[in-house]
């Protein structure tokens, strides 16, 4: 059982913690008081034991950390990746279904692209709630394919819970499996900006570069 596998990998410390995260609410409560990552010395994929021995996390690394807790709980850990357009960042969410609905998990520094609560009945419906949220500094809406939803079982959890090196294969071969388009290209075409206001309410930020909690 992977549950099994993943738990006997553990630190105590770790077990502790992780026995705690036994909800999608505790573990996005979790998530939200951990400083951002702002990989100033340089970028990282963290598994989730080198992100707690850091104690911060950016996208990707408070995603695997959440699908640890799940996976911890005998719960499936599913990434889902939002893929923007080039010039764009993606964002990377951990899925979760209760009673046939869809939420998400997610780390993030800004008022948007946040957690998701469990009522979106598809995948698909999940991710649209994000497109509007995605918008570039020139107030282009930029999100533009989301993936399958990719379970992390189909490595063993000693590959990407407990790593000592960075986790840059995992993120290549999420950014490789299956995508499918936001809308068709003469849609995309017809686009209209997002508004100065909504931008300005996207600026906002939670967490300073020196790890202070803004709010």
């Amino acid at each position: 059982m992977y549950a099994q596998q993943l738990k006997m990998l553990l630190t105590p410390s770790e077990q502790k913690i992780f026995k705690k995260l036994s909800t999608p609410q505790k573990i996005q409560d979790f998530l939200d008081a951990l400083p951002i990552n702002f990989e100033l010395k340089g970028e990282t994929y963290n598994s989730p034991r080198l992100a707690l021995k850091a104690g911060r996390v950016h996208c990707f690394e408070g995603a695997l950390l959440a699908a640890a807790a799940f996976a911890y709980h005998g719960k499936p850990p599913l990434l889902l990746d939002l893929r923007a357009t080039p010039d764009e960042d993606d964002h990377v969410v951990t899925l979760f279904q209760i009673a046939g609905r869809w939420g998400a998990i997610s780390k993030t520094n800004h008022p948007v692209l946040r957690y998701r609560d469990p009522v979106y009945s598809s995948i698909r419906e999940l991710a649209m709630s994000y497109f509007h949220e995605y918008v570039a500094p020139d107030l282009r809406k930029t999100l533009r394919e989301f993936s399958a939803p990719f379970d992390l079982r189909r490595y063993p959890p000693e590959r990407w819970v407990i790593g000592e090196k960075k986790l840059q294969w995992l993120a290549d071969a999420l950014d490789r499996s299956r995508h499918f388009p936001i809308a068709p290209q003469k849609n995309l075409r017809l686009l209209r900006k997002a508004s100065k206001l909504e931008l300005k309410a996207s600026d906002i930020v939670e967490w300073k570069r020196g790890g202070k909690r803004i709010n």
